[in-house]
Protein backbone atom coordinates (compact mmCIF):
# COMPACT_ATOMS: atom_id res chain seq x y z
CA UNK A 1 0.00 0.00 0.00
CA UNK A 2 1.60 3.38 -0.98
CA UNK A 3 1.35 5.74 2.22
CA UNK A 4 3.09 8.96 0.51
CA UNK A 5 6.61 7.87 1.26
CA UNK A 6 6.27 7.66 5.10
CA UNK A 7 7.74 4.37 6.84
CA UNK A 8 5.60 1.62 8.01
CA UNK A 9 7.51 2.10 11.24
CA UNK A 10 5.54 4.12 13.99
CA UNK A 11 6.20 5.68 17.43
CA UNK A 12 5.55 2.94 20.31
CA UNK A 13 4.61 5.44 22.93
CA UNK A 14 0.84 7.06 23.51
CA UNK A 15 1.96 10.61 22.37
CA UNK A 16 5.41 10.83 22.38
CA UNK A 17 7.48 8.05 20.85
CA UNK A 18 9.96 5.82 22.40
CA UNK A 19 11.86 6.67 25.25
CA UNK A 20 15.88 6.00 26.39
CA UNK A 21 15.78 3.82 28.82
CA UNK A 22 18.25 2.48 31.01
CA UNK A 23 20.38 5.83 30.44
CA UNK A 24 19.11 8.27 32.82
CA UNK A 25 17.40 10.14 29.38
CA UNK A 26 14.04 10.53 27.49
CA UNK A 27 13.81 11.25 23.83
CA UNK A 28 10.42 13.74 23.52
CA UNK A 29 9.35 12.87 19.99
CA UNK A 30 8.55 16.51 18.99
CA UNK A 31 11.33 18.35 20.86
CA UNK A 32 14.83 17.49 20.29
CA UNK A 33 18.47 18.99 21.27
CA UNK A 34 19.79 22.80 22.46
CA UNK A 35 23.14 24.46 22.64
CA UNK A 36 24.67 27.16 24.59
CA UNK A 37 24.82 30.13 23.31
CA UNK A 38 26.91 33.61 23.70
CA UNK A 39 25.62 36.99 24.28
CA UNK A 40 25.94 39.34 21.50
CA UNK A 41 24.48 42.64 22.52
CA UNK A 42 27.48 43.81 23.37
CA UNK A 43 29.06 44.37 19.77
CA UNK A 44 26.50 46.86 19.24
CA UNK A 45 27.31 50.77 18.80
CA UNK A 46 25.34 53.23 20.86
CA UNK A 47 24.59 55.37 17.62
CA UNK A 48 22.98 52.55 15.91
CA UNK A 49 20.31 51.73 18.46
CA UNK A 50 19.17 55.09 19.49
CA UNK A 51 16.71 55.50 16.29
CA UNK A 52 14.81 52.94 17.65
CA UNK A 53 13.91 54.36 21.22
CA UNK A 54 13.69 57.70 19.18
CA UNK A 55 11.10 56.19 16.69
CA UNK A 56 9.34 54.84 19.65
CA UNK A 57 8.83 57.72 21.98
CA UNK A 58 6.40 57.37 25.11
CA UNK A 59 4.49 60.21 24.20
CA UNK A 60 4.88 63.40 23.51
CA UNK A 61 8.57 63.55 24.24
CA UNK A 62 10.69 61.59 22.03
CA UNK A 63 13.35 59.09 23.67
CA UNK A 64 17.12 60.44 23.58
CA UNK A 65 18.46 57.98 25.89
CA UNK A 66 19.81 54.39 25.11
CA UNK A 67 17.39 52.12 26.46
CA UNK A 68 18.32 48.33 25.60
CA UNK A 69 15.86 47.22 22.78
CA UNK A 70 14.31 44.03 25.08
CA UNK A 71 14.17 46.71 28.16
CA UNK A 72 11.93 49.39 25.78
CA UNK A 73 9.99 47.00 24.33
CA UNK A 74 8.88 45.82 27.79
CA UNK A 75 8.45 49.18 29.40
CA UNK A 76 6.46 50.49 26.32
CA UNK A 77 4.08 47.37 26.99
CA UNK A 78 4.28 46.79 30.55
CA UNK A 79 3.91 50.87 31.76
CA UNK A 80 3.24 49.36 35.59
CA UNK A 81 5.43 45.84 36.42
CA UNK A 82 8.35 46.89 38.01
CA UNK A 83 12.23 46.47 36.19
CA UNK A 84 15.73 46.52 38.18
CA UNK A 85 17.58 48.93 35.99
CA UNK A 86 21.01 50.75 35.69
CA UNK A 87 20.12 54.61 34.75
CA UNK A 88 23.26 56.62 33.45
CA UNK A 89 23.86 60.48 33.65
CA UNK A 90 26.51 62.75 31.59
CA UNK A 91 28.70 62.49 34.76
CA UNK A 92 28.34 64.89 38.10
CA UNK A 93 25.44 62.92 39.67
CA UNK A 94 23.27 63.69 36.61
CA UNK A 95 21.29 60.03 36.59
CA UNK A 96 20.62 60.54 40.58
CA UNK A 97 19.59 64.01 40.42
CA UNK A 98 16.97 62.95 37.48
CA UNK A 99 15.62 60.51 39.29
CA UNK A 100 15.15 62.24 42.11
CA UNK A 101 13.72 65.67 40.63
CA UNK A 102 11.96 64.04 37.89
CA UNK A 103 10.78 60.94 39.43
CA UNK A 104 10.29 62.60 43.20
CA UNK A 105 11.56 59.11 44.54
CA UNK A 106 14.27 58.48 47.05
CA UNK A 107 17.34 57.29 46.20
CA UNK A 108 17.64 55.84 49.93
CA UNK A 109 16.94 51.94 48.23
CA UNK A 110 18.98 52.61 45.44
CA UNK A 111 22.71 51.83 44.62
CA UNK A 112 25.12 54.88 43.21
CA UNK A 113 28.57 54.20 42.21
CA UNK A 114 31.60 55.98 41.99
CA UNK A 115 33.46 54.50 38.45
CA UNK A 116 30.06 55.68 36.94
CA UNK A 117 27.30 58.09 36.74
CA UNK A 118 24.61 55.68 37.51
CA UNK A 119 22.21 54.63 39.88
CA UNK A 120 20.62 51.02 40.17
CA UNK A 121 16.95 51.06 41.18
CA UNK A 122 13.32 49.60 41.05
CA UNK A 123 11.11 51.31 38.26
CA UNK A 124 8.08 50.95 36.41
CA UNK A 125 8.13 50.88 32.64
CA UNK A 126 6.30 54.55 32.71
CA UNK A 127 9.22 55.58 34.47
CA UNK A 128 11.88 54.01 32.51
CA UNK A 129 10.00 55.98 29.47
CA UNK A 130 9.91 59.32 31.26
CA UNK A 131 13.76 59.30 32.08
CA UNK A 132 14.66 58.40 28.59
CA UNK A 133 13.27 61.52 26.92
CA UNK A 134 15.27 63.55 29.74
CA UNK A 135 18.56 64.95 28.46
CA UNK A 136 20.37 64.14 31.21
CA UNK A 137 20.40 60.90 31.30
CA UNK A 138 22.40 58.66 28.59
CA UNK A 139 21.62 55.33 29.16
CA UNK A 140 19.17 52.66 31.20
CA UNK A 141 20.16 49.29 30.95
CA UNK A 142 18.97 45.77 32.67
CA UNK A 143 20.87 45.09 35.96
CA UNK A 144 21.72 41.61 36.16
CA UNK A 145 18.98 40.44 38.26
CA UNK A 146 16.90 40.37 35.74
CA UNK A 147 19.19 39.03 33.11
CA UNK A 148 17.91 40.78 30.48
CA UNK A 149 21.37 42.09 28.93
CA UNK A 150 21.86 38.88 28.38
CA UNK A 151 18.85 36.90 27.23
CA UNK A 152 17.45 40.03 25.17
CA UNK A 153 15.37 38.78 22.44
CA UNK A 154 16.98 40.64 19.77
CA UNK A 155 20.10 38.20 20.39
CA UNK A 156 17.67 35.82 19.10
CA UNK A 157 16.63 35.66 15.28
CA UNK A 158 13.07 33.93 15.07
CA UNK A 159 11.18 37.10 16.37
CA UNK A 160 12.85 38.71 12.93
CA UNK A 161 12.17 36.41 10.96
CA UNK A 162 8.76 35.52 11.76
CA UNK A 163 8.04 39.63 11.89
CA UNK A 164 6.83 39.45 15.19
CA UNK A 165 8.89 42.34 16.74
CA UNK A 166 6.34 45.24 15.84
CA UNK A 167 3.40 43.63 18.02
CA UNK A 168 4.87 43.19 21.49
CA UNK A 169 1.89 45.44 22.47
CA UNK A 170 -0.64 44.66 20.29
CA UNK A 171 -3.97 42.55 21.68
CA UNK A 172 -4.25 39.03 21.21
CA UNK A 173 -6.89 36.24 21.77
CA UNK A 174 -6.35 33.94 24.29
CA UNK A 175 -4.26 31.21 23.77
CA UNK A 176 -4.67 27.24 25.36
CA UNK A 177 -1.97 25.51 25.29
CA UNK A 178 -2.05 21.60 25.88
CA UNK A 179 1.06 20.10 26.71
CA UNK A 180 2.56 19.19 29.92
CA UNK A 181 1.07 22.48 32.20
CA UNK A 182 2.77 25.85 32.95
CA UNK A 183 4.64 26.79 35.57
CA UNK A 184 2.71 29.55 36.48
CA UNK A 185 5.28 30.89 38.99
CA UNK A 186 7.33 32.23 36.26
CA UNK A 187 7.46 36.03 35.41
CA UNK A 188 6.95 35.72 31.71
CA UNK A 189 3.16 34.76 32.24
CA UNK A 190 2.50 36.80 35.50
CA UNK A 191 -0.98 37.85 35.77
CA UNK A 192 -1.88 36.43 32.15
CA UNK A 193 -2.61 32.59 32.76
CA UNK A 194 -6.35 32.70 33.16
CA UNK A 195 -6.70 29.13 34.08
CA UNK A 196 -4.77 25.96 35.35
CA UNK A 197 -6.41 22.63 34.71
CA UNK A 198 -4.78 19.31 35.43
CA UNK A 199 -6.09 16.45 33.12
CA UNK A 200 -3.50 13.69 33.45
CA UNK A 201 -4.52 10.49 34.37
CA UNK A 202 -1.41 8.77 34.27
CA UNK A 203 0.75 8.85 37.38
CA UNK A 204 3.92 10.43 38.50
CA UNK A 205 2.77 13.72 37.27
CA UNK A 206 3.63 16.41 39.59
CA UNK A 207 1.48 20.25 40.10
CA UNK A 208 2.43 22.93 37.83
CA UNK A 209 4.85 21.42 34.98
CA UNK A 210 7.07 18.30 35.76
CA UNK A 211 8.18 18.12 32.50
CA UNK A 212 9.10 21.75 31.47
CA UNK A 213 7.93 21.27 27.60
CA UNK A 214 4.90 22.98 28.16
CA UNK A 215 6.53 26.33 29.91
CA UNK A 216 8.89 26.16 27.07
CA UNK A 217 5.65 25.98 24.62
CA UNK A 218 4.14 28.61 26.61
CA UNK A 219 7.29 31.11 26.61
CA UNK A 220 7.62 30.45 21.98
CA UNK A 221 3.61 31.64 22.43
CA UNK A 222 3.32 33.96 24.61
CA UNK A 223 5.94 34.76 26.87
CA UNK A 224 6.49 38.48 28.34
CA UNK A 225 9.79 38.22 30.69
CA UNK A 226 11.74 41.51 29.56
CA UNK A 227 13.88 40.29 26.61
CA UNK A 228 12.51 36.90 26.91
CA UNK A 229 9.57 37.88 24.66
CA UNK A 230 7.45 35.61 22.80
CA UNK A 231 5.42 35.81 19.70
CA UNK A 232 2.37 37.48 21.39
CA UNK A 233 3.77 38.34 24.63
CA UNK A 234 0.12 40.22 25.59
CA UNK A 235 -2.03 36.80 25.32
CA UNK A 236 -3.68 35.39 27.98
CA UNK A 237 -3.08 31.74 28.24
CA UNK A 238 -5.11 28.41 29.29
CA UNK A 239 -2.56 26.02 30.41
CA UNK A 240 -4.24 22.05 30.05
CA UNK A 241 -1.81 19.66 31.31
CA UNK A 242 -2.37 15.92 30.04
CA UNK A 243 1.19 14.76 30.35
CA UNK A 244 3.48 13.30 33.19
CA UNK A 245 6.72 13.77 34.27
CA UNK A 246 7.95 12.01 31.39
CA UNK A 247 6.48 13.99 29.15
CA UNK A 248 3.79 11.03 28.01
CA UNK A 249 0.33 11.23 27.72
CA UNK A 250 -3.05 9.31 26.84
CA UNK A 251 -4.64 10.05 23.91
CA UNK A 252 -8.08 9.92 26.12
CA UNK A 253 -6.30 12.68 28.28
CA UNK A 254 -6.21 14.81 25.16
CA UNK A 255 -9.36 14.42 24.04
CA UNK A 256 -10.72 15.71 27.16
CA UNK A 257 -8.80 18.62 26.82
CA UNK A 258 -10.41 19.27 23.72
CA UNK A 259 -13.61 18.60 25.61
CA UNK A 260 -12.62 21.13 28.39
CA UNK A 261 -11.42 23.90 25.66
CA UNK A 262 -15.06 23.66 23.95
CA UNK A 263 -17.04 23.53 27.02
CA UNK A 264 -14.95 26.63 28.21
CA UNK A 265 -13.59 28.32 25.21
CA UNK A 266 -16.51 31.27 25.61
CA UNK A 267 -15.56 32.24 29.09
CA UNK A 268 -12.36 32.27 29.02
CA UNK A 269 -12.28 33.66 24.90
CA UNK A 270 -10.22 30.72 23.61
CA UNK A 271 -9.72 31.17 20.46
CA UNK A 272 -6.35 29.21 19.47
CA UNK A 273 -5.11 26.03 21.12
CA UNK A 274 -1.61 24.83 20.22
CA UNK A 275 -0.77 21.05 20.62
CA UNK A 276 2.81 20.21 20.67
CA UNK A 277 2.19 16.42 20.65
CA UNK A 278 1.07 13.37 18.49
CA UNK A 279 -0.42 10.23 18.46
CA UNK A 280 2.19 7.31 17.98
CA UNK A 281 -0.66 5.34 15.82
CA UNK A 282 -0.67 5.91 11.91
CA UNK A 283 -4.61 6.62 11.02
CA UNK A 284 -6.94 8.44 8.51
CA UNK A 285 -8.06 11.15 10.01
CA UNK A 286 -11.94 9.89 9.13
CA UNK A 287 -11.27 7.81 11.96
CA UNK A 288 -8.63 8.97 14.45
CA UNK A 289 -10.80 10.02 17.48
CA UNK A 290 -8.09 12.56 18.50
CA UNK A 291 -8.63 14.43 14.71
CA UNK A 292 -12.36 14.19 15.61
CA UNK A 293 -11.42 15.99 18.75
CA UNK A 294 -9.53 18.80 17.41
CA UNK A 295 -12.13 19.28 14.00
CA UNK A 296 -14.90 19.62 16.92
CA UNK A 297 -12.52 22.52 17.96
CA UNK A 298 -12.21 23.47 14.60
CA UNK A 299 -15.91 23.80 13.73
CA UNK A 300 -16.89 26.03 16.71
CA UNK A 301 -14.05 28.41 15.61
CA UNK A 302 -11.44 27.63 17.54
CA UNK A 303 -8.09 27.98 15.33
CA UNK A 304 -6.02 24.34 16.07
CA UNK A 305 -2.44 24.30 15.73
CA UNK A 306 -0.12 21.69 15.87
CA UNK A 307 3.20 20.61 15.40
CA UNK A 308 3.84 17.85 12.41
CA UNK A 309 6.77 15.97 14.45
CA UNK A 310 10.40 15.18 14.46
CA UNK A 311 10.49 11.92 12.57
CA UNK A 312 11.65 13.47 9.28
CA UNK A 313 14.56 12.89 7.56
CA UNK A 314 17.05 14.84 5.32
CA UNK A 315 16.92 12.39 2.09
CA UNK A 316 12.88 12.81 1.44
CA UNK A 317 9.66 13.11 2.82
CA UNK A 318 8.56 10.93 5.58
CA UNK A 319 4.97 11.30 5.24
CA UNK A 320 2.45 12.79 8.32
CA UNK A 321 0.37 9.87 9.05
CA UNK A 322 -0.12 10.84 13.20
CA UNK A 323 -2.98 12.98 14.45
CA UNK A 324 -3.82 15.35 14.74
CA UNK A 325 -0.64 16.50 12.08
CA UNK A 326 -2.37 14.78 9.73
CA UNK A 327 -5.80 16.39 9.83
CA UNK A 328 -6.72 18.99 6.78
CA UNK A 329 -8.65 20.92 8.67
CA UNK A 330 -6.21 22.17 11.47
CA UNK A 331 -3.35 24.44 10.72
CA UNK A 332 0.16 21.76 10.95
CA UNK A 333 3.50 23.50 11.03
CA UNK A 334 6.81 22.15 10.13
CA UNK A 335 10.24 23.80 11.55
CA UNK A 336 12.58 25.85 9.41
CA UNK A 337 15.89 25.99 9.80
CA UNK A 338 16.31 29.99 9.71
CA UNK A 339 19.71 29.69 7.93
CA UNK A 340 22.39 32.49 8.74
CA UNK A 341 20.10 35.80 8.25
CA UNK A 342 16.82 37.17 8.87
CA UNK A 343 15.98 36.52 5.39
CA UNK A 344 14.25 33.79 4.48
CA UNK A 345 15.86 32.77 0.78
CA UNK A 346 18.72 31.06 2.69
CA UNK A 347 16.01 28.86 4.97
CA UNK A 348 15.65 25.34 4.44
CA UNK A 349 13.16 22.65 6.73
CA UNK A 350 15.15 21.54 9.55
CA UNK A 351 16.41 18.31 8.65
CA UNK A 352 14.03 16.21 11.38
CA UNK A 353 10.94 17.90 10.87
CA UNK A 354 8.11 15.75 9.35
CA UNK A 355 6.67 16.33 5.79
CA UNK A 356 5.07 14.70 3.12
CA UNK A 357 1.64 13.19 2.35
CA UNK A 358 -0.59 11.75 4.83
CA UNK A 359 -2.69 8.78 4.43
CA UNK A 360 -5.88 10.47 3.68
CA UNK A 361 -3.36 12.40 0.55
CA UNK A 362 -3.08 16.10 2.10
CA UNK A 363 0.25 17.30 1.82
CA UNK A 364 1.19 18.87 5.19
CA UNK A 365 3.04 20.38 7.02
CA UNK A 366 0.92 23.86 5.83
CA UNK A 367 3.49 25.84 6.71
CA UNK A 368 6.64 26.31 8.92
CA UNK A 369 8.00 28.33 11.51
CA UNK A 370 11.36 28.30 12.92
CA UNK A 371 12.04 25.54 15.46
CA UNK A 372 15.64 24.83 15.18
CA UNK A 373 17.75 25.99 18.64
CA UNK A 374 15.30 27.62 20.34
CA UNK A 375 15.55 29.45 23.81
CA UNK A 376 12.88 29.06 26.30
CA UNK A 377 11.90 29.29 29.84
CA UNK A 378 11.73 25.59 31.65
CA UNK A 379 11.30 24.91 35.26
CA UNK A 380 14.40 24.26 36.97
CA UNK A 381 13.03 21.27 39.16
CA UNK A 382 11.74 19.86 35.94
CA UNK A 383 12.99 16.35 34.48
CA UNK A 384 13.63 18.50 31.06
CA UNK A 385 15.92 20.60 32.62
CA UNK A 386 17.76 17.58 34.93
CA UNK A 387 17.75 15.30 31.90
CA UNK A 388 19.03 18.11 29.77
CA UNK A 389 21.45 20.11 31.44
CA UNK A 390 24.02 20.59 28.51
CA UNK A 391 20.89 22.34 26.74
CA UNK A 392 20.98 24.98 29.90
CA UNK A 393 21.63 28.62 28.51
CA UNK A 394 20.97 30.46 31.65
CA UNK A 395 18.95 29.75 35.21
CA UNK A 396 15.42 28.59 34.16
CA UNK A 397 16.22 28.74 30.40
CA UNK A 398 17.02 26.15 27.76
CA UNK A 399 17.72 25.75 24.07
CA UNK A 400 16.28 23.00 22.43
CA UNK A 401 15.23 22.16 19.04
CA UNK A 402 11.82 20.62 16.91
CA UNK A 403 8.38 21.36 15.61
CA UNK A 404 7.24 21.33 19.22
CA UNK A 405 8.51 24.66 19.12
CA UNK A 406 7.61 26.19 15.75
CA UNK A 407 4.09 25.59 16.31
CA UNK A 408 3.52 27.93 18.89
CA UNK A 409 4.93 30.84 16.97
CA UNK A 410 2.27 30.09 14.79
CA UNK A 411 -0.32 29.86 17.34
CA UNK A 412 0.88 32.98 18.73
CA UNK A 413 0.76 34.99 15.33
CA UNK A 414 -2.78 33.71 15.04
CA UNK A 415 -3.50 35.23 18.41
CA UNK A 416 -2.20 38.50 16.74
CA UNK A 417 -4.47 38.48 14.15
CA UNK A 418 -7.95 37.57 15.94
CA UNK A 419 -6.14 39.93 18.42
CA UNK A 420 -7.08 42.63 15.33
CA UNK A 421 -9.54 40.62 13.58
CA UNK A 422 -12.22 39.00 16.31
CA UNK A 423 -14.42 38.44 13.85
CA UNK A 424 -12.60 36.51 11.78
CA UNK A 425 -13.13 32.52 11.36
CA UNK A 426 -10.51 29.44 11.95
CA UNK A 427 -10.55 28.94 7.91
CA UNK A 428 -9.92 32.71 7.15
CA UNK A 429 -6.96 32.91 9.75
CA UNK A 430 -5.65 29.85 8.18
CA UNK A 431 -6.21 31.67 5.05
CA UNK A 432 -4.38 34.73 6.06
CA UNK A 433 -1.08 32.62 7.97
CA UNK A 434 -0.79 30.81 4.57
CA UNK A 435 -1.12 33.67 2.49
CA UNK A 436 0.93 35.70 4.41
CA UNK A 437 3.89 33.46 4.06
CA UNK A 438 7.49 34.28 2.62
CA UNK A 439 8.85 31.95 0.07
CA UNK A 440 11.59 29.72 0.93
CA UNK A 441 13.04 29.01 -2.69
CA UNK A 442 15.91 26.74 -1.03
CA UNK A 443 13.74 24.56 0.87
CA UNK A 444 12.47 20.72 -0.82
CA UNK A 445 9.23 21.01 -2.09
CA UNK A 446 6.39 20.10 0.70
CA UNK A 447 8.84 20.39 3.32
CA UNK A 448 7.80 23.81 4.15
CA UNK A 449 4.25 23.89 3.44
CA UNK A 450 3.21 26.89 1.34
CA UNK A 451 6.36 29.08 3.14
CA UNK A 452 7.60 30.38 6.65
CA UNK A 453 5.06 32.02 8.82
CA UNK A 454 5.21 36.13 8.60
CA UNK A 455 3.05 38.42 11.11
CA UNK A 456 3.61 41.69 9.48
CA UNK A 457 1.92 40.31 6.79
CA UNK A 458 -0.39 37.85 7.45
CA UNK A 459 -2.15 40.71 10.27
CA UNK A 460 -2.71 42.76 7.15
CA UNK A 461 -5.51 41.09 5.17
CA UNK A 462 -8.73 42.53 5.47
CA UNK A 463 -10.74 39.43 3.75
CA UNK A 464 -8.44 36.80 3.77
CA UNK A 465 -9.98 33.84 1.78
CA UNK A 466 -11.00 30.18 3.39
CA UNK A 467 -8.22 27.84 3.24
CA UNK A 468 -10.39 24.40 3.94
CA UNK A 469 -13.13 25.67 1.75
CA UNK A 470 -13.63 22.61 -0.50
CA UNK A 471 -13.69 20.73 2.41
CA UNK A 472 -16.14 22.51 4.55
CA UNK A 473 -18.61 21.58 1.44
CA UNK A 474 -18.68 18.18 3.53
CA UNK A 475 -19.06 19.52 7.10
CA UNK A 476 -22.63 18.96 7.63
CA UNK A 477 -25.43 18.96 10.69
CA UNK A 478 -24.94 16.54 13.48
CA UNK A 479 -28.63 15.61 14.51
CA UNK A 480 -27.26 13.57 17.39
CA UNK A 481 -24.70 16.00 19.15
CA UNK A 482 -26.40 19.39 17.93
CA UNK A 483 -23.21 20.43 16.06
CA UNK A 484 -21.35 20.13 12.97
CA UNK A 485 -19.17 17.15 11.74
CA UNK A 486 -17.32 16.00 8.66
CA UNK A 487 -19.03 13.51 5.97
CA UNK A 488 -16.11 11.40 5.66
CA UNK A 489 -18.06 8.40 3.57
CA UNK A 490 -18.99 11.52 1.39
CA UNK A 491 -15.47 13.55 1.30
CA UNK A 492 -13.67 9.65 0.38
CA UNK A 493 -16.23 8.97 -2.62
CA UNK A 494 -15.95 12.49 -3.88
CA UNK A 495 -12.31 12.39 -3.67
CA UNK A 496 -12.05 8.62 -5.40
CA UNK A 497 -13.61 9.97 -8.63
CA UNK A 498 -12.22 13.68 -8.77
CA UNK A 499 -9.42 14.14 -8.12
CA UNK A 500 -9.93 17.79 -8.78
CA UNK A 501 -12.61 18.09 -5.95
CA UNK A 502 -10.05 20.31 -3.87
CA UNK A 503 -9.54 23.12 -6.66
CA UNK A 504 -12.74 24.94 -4.80
CA UNK A 505 -10.24 25.87 -2.08
CA UNK A 506 -7.66 27.72 -4.58
CA UNK A 507 -10.69 29.61 -6.56
CA UNK A 508 -10.80 32.78 -4.97
CA UNK A 509 -9.06 35.93 -6.31
CA UNK A 510 -7.27 36.15 -3.30
CA UNK A 511 -4.84 33.09 -4.00
CA UNK A 512 -4.25 34.56 -7.49
CA UNK A 513 -1.15 35.51 -6.87
CA UNK A 514 0.22 33.61 -4.53
CA UNK A 515 3.59 32.17 -5.18
CA UNK A 516 3.05 29.45 -3.09
CA UNK A 517 0.07 27.47 -4.88
CA UNK A 518 1.99 25.19 -7.18
CA UNK A 519 3.25 23.70 -3.77
CA UNK A 520 -0.58 23.37 -2.12
CA UNK A 521 -2.28 20.39 -1.15
CA UNK A 522 -4.80 20.98 -4.33
CA UNK A 523 -2.16 19.19 -6.98
CA UNK A 524 -2.28 16.13 -4.67
CA UNK A 525 -3.97 13.12 -7.25
CA UNK A 526 -5.72 11.09 -4.46
CA UNK A 527 -6.75 8.72 -6.91
CA UNK A 528 -3.43 7.72 -7.20
CA UNK A 529 -3.09 7.07 -3.21
CA UNK A 530 -3.19 4.58 -1.21
CA UNK A 531 -6.90 5.00 0.03
CA UNK A 532 -8.07 4.60 -3.70
CA UNK A 533 -7.53 0.73 -3.24
CA UNK A 534 -9.33 0.43 -0.01
CA UNK A 535 -13.46 -0.16 0.24
CA UNK A 536 -14.31 2.91 1.05
CA UNK A 537 -18.19 1.57 1.47
CA UNK A 538 -17.31 -0.40 4.18
CA UNK A 539 -16.13 1.65 6.68
CA UNK A 540 -15.17 -1.75 8.97
CA UNK A 541 -12.91 -2.45 5.89
CA UNK A 542 -11.25 0.21 5.90
CA UNK A 543 -10.56 1.01 9.25
CA UNK A 544 -9.17 -2.27 9.65
CA UNK A 545 -7.15 -1.50 7.18
CA UNK A 546 -5.80 1.41 9.17
CA UNK A 547 -5.16 -0.64 12.32
CA UNK A 548 -2.56 -2.88 10.67
CA UNK A 549 -0.50 0.06 10.43
CA UNK A 550 0.22 -0.28 13.75
CA UNK A 551 2.79 -1.63 14.75
CA UNK A 552 3.35 -1.30 18.51
CA UNK A 553 6.94 -2.60 19.14
CA UNK A 554 8.43 -0.38 16.86
CA UNK A 555 9.97 3.18 16.74
CA UNK A 556 11.82 6.01 15.93
CA UNK A 557 14.77 7.86 16.81
CA UNK A 558 14.08 11.31 17.67
CA UNK A 559 16.40 12.73 15.01
CA UNK A 560 15.61 16.14 17.29
CA UNK A 561 17.35 14.29 19.94
CA UNK A 562 20.31 13.51 18.14
CA UNK A 563 20.80 16.67 16.75
CA UNK A 564 24.79 18.15 17.14
CA UNK A 565 24.58 21.49 19.06
CA UNK A 566 25.92 24.40 16.93
CA UNK A 567 27.22 26.99 19.29
CA UNK A 568 25.17 30.73 18.75
CA UNK A 569 23.40 28.87 15.47
CA UNK A 570 19.77 30.63 16.41
CA UNK A 571 21.27 34.01 17.45
CA UNK A 572 21.27 36.89 14.89
CA UNK A 573 24.37 38.37 13.27
CA UNK A 574 25.15 41.55 15.20
CA UNK A 575 25.92 43.68 12.33
CA UNK A 576 22.19 42.81 10.76
CA UNK A 577 21.12 43.53 13.71
CA UNK A 578 22.67 46.75 13.86
CA UNK A 579 21.29 47.54 10.75
CA UNK A 580 17.48 46.73 11.55
CA UNK A 581 17.77 48.77 14.65
CA UNK A 582 19.38 51.51 12.70
CA UNK A 583 16.16 51.36 10.20
CA UNK A 584 18.53 50.58 7.07
CA UNK A 585 17.39 46.80 6.95
CA UNK A 586 13.67 45.86 7.02
CA UNK A 587 13.38 42.13 8.08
Amino acid sequence: MRTGGQRRDVRASALWGSGKRGTGSRSNALWGSGKRRTALLATLVLTLVVPLGASAGPGPKSITAFVAPGLLTSAQSRPADKFSVIVQGKGGNQAAHAVADLLHLSLKTARTFSSIDGVAIDLTGAQILTLAADKHVTAITADSRVRLSSASPVNEKWPFVTGVTRYSSAPAATIAIVDSGIDASRPEFAGRIAASVNLTSLPGNSSGDGRGHGTFVAGIAAGAMGGRGGAAPTAKIVSLDVMDDQGMAKTSDVIAAADWILANRAKYGIRVANFSLHSSVANSFMYDPLDKAVESLWFNNVVVVVAAGNYGNPNGPSGVPFAPGNDPFVITVGASDTGRSVSTLDDVAAPWSAYGYTLDGFAKPDLAAPGRYMVGPVPVTSTLYTERADHVVDTGYMELSGTSFAAPIVSGVAALILGKHPEFTADQVKGALMLGTKPMPRAADLSEGVGEVNAARSLEYPNPPKANKALNGFVVNDPVANGRVFDAASWAAKAKNDASWAEASWADASWADASWSTASWADASWSDLSFASASWADTATAAASWADLSLASASWADNAGDETAQPDAGAIDPAELAAILAGTLDP
